[in-house]
């Protein structure tokens, strides 16, 4: 069962940053979350409570919090946000919205090992070429 007790502003704001720059269908498969019904808003944009939650999670303890830990009334995901200084909405719903089947766990790509300087040990820019070695 994930605890919430160390997740803080800090790592929501991570996740919101993950969330951006990996798109919200994209972030949803890969941690395996389904779209909520409750949202949250930040600087003008829209944001997915238990999935930016559940990243926020992995970024507070390395283990990104599951969707069934998020789901059924275990967590109060309101509560959480408040204490962090954010505010959750419910999502407006629709006459004809219907409920998605969960997106299938998709593995992340890992970032590849940066090259590092053999004389200094310092990461080469991307020319290649160290900095300071030459």
């Amino acid at each position: 069962m994930a605890t919430f007790s160390a997740v803080t502003r800090q790592h929501i704001l991570q996740a919101i940053t993950e969330y951006d720059s990996r798109g919200a269908e994209n972030l949803l498969g890969v941690y395996g979350f389904a779209a909520s019904r409750d949202t949250f808003a930040h600087e003008g944009r829209t944001y997915d409570t238990k999935a930016v939650l559940g990243v926020a999670h992995r970024y507070a303890t390395g283990r990104a919090a599951t969707t069934e830990e998020l789901t059924g009334g275990k967590v109060d995901t309101g509560k959480i946000l408040r204490k962090c200084g954010f505010e959750a909405a419910p999502r407006p719903s629709t006459p004809t919205a219907r409920k998605r089947p969960a997106p299938q766990r998709q593995n992340a790509v890992p970032e590849p090992e940066p090259a590092i300087c053999p004389t200094c040990s310092m990461t080469l820019p991307a020319t290649g070429v160290c900095d300071d070695c030459g």
